[in-house]
């Protein structure tokens, strides 16, 4: 990978940042105001408990009810947010992914902005699949084993964690097929999403287990923006696993059209 891998995640991660707790208050809305399907938003509440440690996690869940209480039904402002913001994840990952596929030029400004648009809501169709799934198998867990035992947490927990690694896969397909301005061949493509889905599952569990030294580490550093910045070098870690297996997906493919190259 090329030096300025290091621009294009941090600016991934930035927009990653912005678009976090924007995309939380749209996916609350939609469970509690149009769907009016309070299991979805408590499965909303669980994922984050799942994704993020300890307090963080509780943090990051009580302020999104307080928020989303105090705004009323429809969060206009969090909706093109959302739009903005994401729409910038994907604008430098779409510059990198052509250098990493070699393709020559980008698109412009108003077609990126398309393409943004239409990942954006891919990939929230994917994540509101992923929450339903693990709404109605919550629902169905605690029936058969009774409400908030630990034998029904447990297994919800179980579910929602290998469901989140093909919804990942899938998500990351998307990315490295539709994104680069060129045609990305989908046997190359597919072998990296799914390498870097497991990577990106692993990555979690690596946080959970270095997070009480790293969370005493980054409040002295940062004080009260320490889940700000525990989210940011999060999301720059993830986008260099991202890009590293763009690259790894390209030099395989290249080294696979070197050898099929007949002799000089």
């Amino acid at each position: 990978m090329e030096t300025e891998v290091h621009v294009y995640a941090l600016s991934v991660a930035a927009s990653v940042l912005l678009s976090f707790f924007p995309f939380l208050i749209v996916m609350v809305s939609i469970c509690r105001y149009v769907f009016q399907w309070p299991a979805a938003e408590q499965a909303i509440y669980f994922a984050l408990a799942e994704t993020f440690p300890d307090e963080m996690g509780k943090f990051i869940v009580r302020n999104l009810q307080a928020t989303v209480a105090s705004r009323g039904p429809f969060q206009v402002v969090s909706v093109l947010l959302l739009l903005f913001t994401a729409n910038g994840i994907f604008e430098p990952l779409e510059v990198a992914l052509n250098r990493v596929f070699r393709v020559e030029s980008n698109r412009s400004y108003f077609k990126n902005q398309l393409v943004s648009l239409g990942l954006v809501f891919l990939c929230g169709a994917l994540v509101l699949a992923s929450i339903t799934l693990t709404a109605v198998n919550r629902g169905h867990m605690e029936t058969l084993m009774g409400a908030k035992t630990a034998a029904a947490t447990w297994m919800t927990a179980l579910v929602f964690k290998l469901a989140a690694v093909p919804i990942t896969i899938i998500m990351l397909l998307l990315i490295y097929w539709l994104l680069p301005n060129g045609r990305v061949d989908m046997n190359r493509a597919a072998p990296a999403a799914v390498l870097v889905g497991v990577l990106l599952e692993a990555s979690k569990y690596v946080m959970w287990l270095i997070w009480p030294w790293l969370r005493v580490k980054l409040s002295k550093e940062y004080g009260p923006f320490i889940n700000s910045v525990t989210i940011l070098l999060w999301s720059f870690f993830g986008a260099m696993i991202v890009l590293g297996g763009a690259e790894w997906a390209a030099r395989k493919a290249e080294e696979a059209e070197s050898a099929n190259l007949p002799p000089i």
